[in-house]
């Protein structure tokens, strides 16, 4: 299956402008007089979900850089895919570099990151398809932005869990040692705070867990929640 990102862009782009949506951070505002995925006539996402056989839903990785979000993410894919069900993986790197490559990293920036990744994620979740997002998404603010447009019973919080001077020690992309060296403005961790998530769905720990346990773990919560049997 073929998802062309751009064009996915355009539209959505095409939207938030037809509705005034501002880029602020007062983002959250937005205002819908009704809900588009009950009111449209195409096929509906219980028939997709039926014939993939699963239930849809957005796994959302948050943690600090280097905590391990995208390695996990890779890991359970290919478990998830062993299994048959089809999912779409969504991180920084893809995102930041395709549908998002015009925004920065100020509050209003990552607020819209969030945003349009969220919005999208609801188009694959009304596709039938598993969604799993691998985002820093440090404040509650912004995951609660996320978890609403998405909605709170599609919507899987993981926090993947490592302390900072592991993920420092890690900096699998060298972004601490140029944060610390002041080539990175409001480097999450550093200078810009990341509030760990109150209550999350499920927790990953990948200071005292290896990743065949944590992938193990997760695969034990999550596939009694999309698998086909479970729908009624």
């Amino acid at each position: 299956m073929n998802f062309h990102l751009g064009r996915i862009f355009i539209l959505l782009q095409h939207s938030y402008n037809k509705k005034n949506i501002s880029v602020s951070t007062n983002i959250m505002t937005e205002q819908q007089s009704s809900n588009p995925w009950l009111s449209n006539p195409f096929v509906s996402r219980k028939q997709k979900e039926a014939i993939l056989n699963q239930r849809a839903r957005v796994i959302w990785m948050t943690g600090l850089s280097g905590s391990g979000k995208t390695t996990l993410a890779i890991d359970i894919e290919k478990e998830l895919a062993a299994k048959g069900i089809l999912t779409q993986v969504f991180d920084a790197d893809i995102i930041r570099a395709t549908i998002n490559r015009d925004l920065d990293y100020s509050l209003e920036g990552r607020l819209q990151n969030i945003h349009r990744v969220a919005h999208l994620s609801r188009i694959f979740l009304e596709a039938g398809i598993v969604v799993i997002n691998c985002f820093i998404s440090p404040t509650h603010h912004i995951r609660h932005l996320a978890r609403k447009i998405i909605g709170p019973d599609d919507y899987i919080e993981v926090f993947v869990n490592a302390p900072l001077s592991l993920c420092e020690k890690r900096d699998p992309k060298g972004l601490y040692k140029k944060a610390r060296n002041n080539q990175i403005p409001d480097f999450t961790g550093i200078d810009s705070p990341y509030e760990p998530p109150d209550k999350p769905d499920i927790e990953l720990n990948t200071e005292f867990y290896g990743r065949n346990d944590l992938v193990n773990q997760f695969l034990g919560y999550i596939m009694p929640v999309i698998t086909h049997q479970q729908l009624t």
